[in-house]
């Protein structure tokens, strides 16, 4: 029996850049617990891999990074049948190797956001182990399928409340920390995923070096439009790869992050 239209096995958050490859494309408007997501889920067959297209700010770029509905993105995706994510998204460079368009694949991630809901399990006991925040799997795939642009393995994200860009001295106190890239919407979408037992890889597209890496150049937002702009062909390239690379049977540790656990609601 062939699946419906609507259900998907792997999810992709990213921009709108993704859409124009996508043949006999559904898209779907999913309704959660926690209100709408950022926008219709766009669902098609790529590779003969079905796979859910979200943006992550809204098509219109409507969200600003504190306000994305990251908690009805991660609960939709999954009500869908998705179980693996994909999460293309630009950073700063905390090091001056790392300059634009360099592509970092994260194993690492340090939360620095203050105001943002980061779980779904508001009442009971529910713990769950975040210590390598990435899909050992989503990752060895995704490297890959980066070997063409050299991606960097490995790497922390540190991820800020935003929307302003750092100050010289936290930047420079990021890297002090351990940091590798900046980031404003890694969290909480990496930990909600985890907490409904799904595989999620980053996909980091440095865009700028951070303010307090070299120079007395500050990050513009002209600049990291401009770059992930220039560069959104060679990351449709990779996504593209790695969604025929994905395996079609999880045995990572994130499909049984949850067990041994009472939840105090049924998953999707």
């Amino acid at each position: 029996m062939n699946p419906p239209p609507t259900a998907a096995e792997i999810g992709v958050i990213g921009g709108s850049g993704l859409y124009a490859l996508l043949d006999n494309a559904t898209e779907v408007e999913v309704t959660t617990p926690y209100g709408a997501p950022s926008d219709k889920i766009t669902v098609a067959e790529v590779s003969g891999r079905r796979v859910a297209f979200l943006p992550r700010h809204g098509r219109d770029h409507r969200f600003p990074p504190h306000k994305i509905p990251y908690r009805a993105n991660l609960w939709a995706l999954r009500s869908l049948g998705v179980r693996q994510i994909l999460a293309p998204c630009a950073v700063g460079g905390l090091r001056p190797d790392l300059g634009p368009g360099t592509f970092v694949v994260p194993d690492q991630l340090i939360d620095r956001t203050t105001g943002r809901t980061q779980t779904y399990y508001d009442t009971g006991a529910v713990h769950v182990s975040f210590a390598d925040p990435y899909c050992p799997t989503g990752r060895a795939t995704v490297l890959n399928s980066a070997a063409q642009v050299n991606a960097v393995d490995g790497g922390t994200m540190v991820v800020v409340e935003g929307p302003r860009f750092s100050t010289r001295a936290e930047s420079r106190w990021f890297t002090a920390i351990g940091g590798t890239i900046v980031n404003m919407t890694g969290h909480p979408e990496a930990v909600l995923a985890r907490e409904l037992a799904l595989c999620y890889t980053a996909i980091a597209l440095v865009t700028d070096l951070d303010a307090g890496v070299e120079g007395d150049h500050g990050v513009t937002q002209e600049e990291v439009f401009k770059v992930f702009a220039e560069n959104t062909t060679r990351l449709r390239d990779v996504l593209l790869q790695a969604v025929t690379e994905l395996p079609a049977e999880r045995t990572c540790p994130c499909r049984n992050a949850l067990d041994g656990i009472k939840l105090p609601f049924d998953l999707p």
